[in-house]
């Protein structure tokens, strides 16, 4: 059935290379395939030659355009109307291939190269706009070489399904030499006006700059902000630390009924955030390299939550485990190797008292002590387990006895594991004693036979393992990937960037 073909042929939308193998095998899977194929065409890492099939529908007017610019070529029809396959643009993507495909079209030192690009890039988004492409996500940033010409803001306004049902936006604002901050804010108040359906919204800022001169930005923002119907996810991420963000955390007062996940990254803390404290429906907090005093602003129960980074401290950490109780099922606290976290027997004891349904668990930089053995031990709903645990003060008979309680204590509902480059010596001691029905697991390296011999025993004995992950993996001996391919044909030696679980 055509239905069930395209949820097929949709779930390889990032597999370029086997969708394109699809359209070539009928005529009917070809039409099913080529939108697919052409949603997002300037994020893939293909030759830039493909911007030629869009000039194929150009008018005379339009081919004289390029003309102007030094570019001569003539351009064959072609079976699609590619343009209105588009939804996903990124206009950073979109000026790196309009260059490639300049370049190969006109010398580098060329008297028309510069006035080409910004050409080149408003007959594309031109074409979008008017053969009905209706985009479902849109990444803008700050560029010297492009900006908003005029008839692209007259084509939006007769062709308002173009951006009728985005649902992702992101803005990147580093301010550069020779921007045109007018221009960039006139296309917000446009995108403002013509969609309402917007559910995530990210924000990179860099506040190195007179504030003053943003001010209109500012305020478009906020406009997008207020008059979305459904804002679900809203993302920050502060380049040197601000602390003043002029009203556009405050607008998320707009959204507190709906507003389900926040991020914030490298960001100072302000009072504007306190808003964020009657989203009663916010599920997922994710704070990353900030004031800790951040963490303030989470008065209510959540299920996801992420800190990275931050000083914590012993007072904040069992008090915000202990509000989201029961309802916390994923937590990640990844610090830096110099910042371990402080009183961590307090936060052990606070997850083995307040939350024993966590289902996801990464912690990064802790003691591998007796206490983190028992919480792993009474977290019996744990099903992704991530630890980089330093073991430099414990004795080595002391830490093989813990490896080995480690791995009998693991939960019969754990799938994933990620040990890192945690007891790296004594990685067949724990293979040997794990009993848990694995899918995935990861280690920092196999390099010798113990381990070797250890790995194929347990792949063995676990019917449910399918991938093994090794970090060094690169440093794989052959022969050791070849001793366990021997013994075991339904595991997988791979990459473990193929594999990796996140929060």
């Amino acid at each position: 059935m055509p239905e069930l073909m395209e949820n097929i042929l949709n779930n390889l939308k990032n597999e370029i290379h086997s969708l394109y193998s699809c359209a070539l095998v009928s005529r009917h899977w070809c039409k099913m395939s080529i939108p697919i194929l052409w949603q997002n065409p300037f994020s893939f890492g293909q030759k830039p030659s493909f911007i030629s099939e869009y000039f194929s529908s150009f008018d005379e007017d339009e081919v004289f355009v390029l003309k102007e610019c030094g570019i001569n070529d003539e351009f064959s029809r072609t079976l699609f109307n590619y343009a209105r396959f588009l939804k996903v643009l990124d206009l950073s993507y979109l000026e790196v291939k309009v260059r490639e495909w300049i370049n190969l079209k006109l010398k580098l030192n060329s008297y028309y190269y510069n006035t080409s690009i910004c050409t080149v890039i408003t007959l594309l988004l031109k074409l979008f706009v008017e053969n009905g492409a209706i985009l479902h996500k849109l990444a803008l940033w700050l560029s010297e070489s492009f900006e908003f010409k005029p008839e692209i803001f007259y084509s939006i306004g007769r062709n308002e399904l173009f951006f009728s049902r985005l649902q992702h936006l992101s803005l990147e604002v580093i301010p550069i030499p020779n921007f045109n901050i007018e221009n960039i804010t006139t296309f917000l108040k446009v995108l403002a006006k013509n969609t309402t359906t917007i559910s995530s919204l990210k924000l990179e800022f860099y506040y190195d700059y007179e504030p003053r001169l943003f001010y209109s930005l500012f305020h478009a923002l906020i406009r997008i902000i207020k008059s979305q119907e459904q804002l679900r996810l809203f993302r920050l991420v502060g380049v040197e630390y601000p602390t003043e963000f002029y009203g556009i955390i405050s607008a998320l007062e707009s959204q507190k009924n709906s507003l389900q996940e926040v991020i914030i990254n490298r960001c100072a803390y302000s009072e504007e955030f306190e808003v964020l404290k009657d989203c009663k429906n916010l599920e997922t907090l994710r704070i990353r390299n900030c004031n800790p005093k951040l963490l303030n602003i989470l008065n209510h129960k959540i299920s996801t939550l992420e800190i990275v980074g931050c000083p914590i401290d012993v007072q904040t950490i069992p008090l915000i485990i202990e509000r989201s109780g029961l309802l916390l099922q994923r937590l990640n606290f990844e610090q830096t190797g110099s910042d371990y976290i402080r009183e961590e027997l307090f936060f052990l004891k606070a997850l083995k008292s307040f939350c024993p349904n966590i289902t996801y668990l990464n912690v990064k930089y802790v003691e591998f002590s007796t206490q983190l053995l028992e919480l792993i031990g009474n977290l019996q709903k744990l099903r992704f387990l991530s630890l980089l645990c330093y073991v430099d003060d414990i004795p080595e008979e002391e830490l093989k006895i813990r490896v080995i309680q480690f791995a009998k204590k693991l939960p019969l509902t754990l799938q994933y594991l990620d040990l890192g480059d945690t007891w790296l010596p004594h990685t067949d001691i724990f293979l040997n004693n794990c009993n848990a029905p694995l899918k995935k697991l990861l280690i920092y390296r196999l390099y010798d036979e113990k381990n070797t011999g250890a790995l194929i025993e347990f792949c063995l004995r676990n019917e449910y393992l399918n991938y093994v992950g090794v970090y060094r993996h690169l440093d794989l001996d052959e022969k050791f990937r070849k001793e366990v391919e021997a013994h075991v044909s339904n595991v997988a030696l791979v990459p473990c960037a193929l594999i990796v679980v996140n929060c």
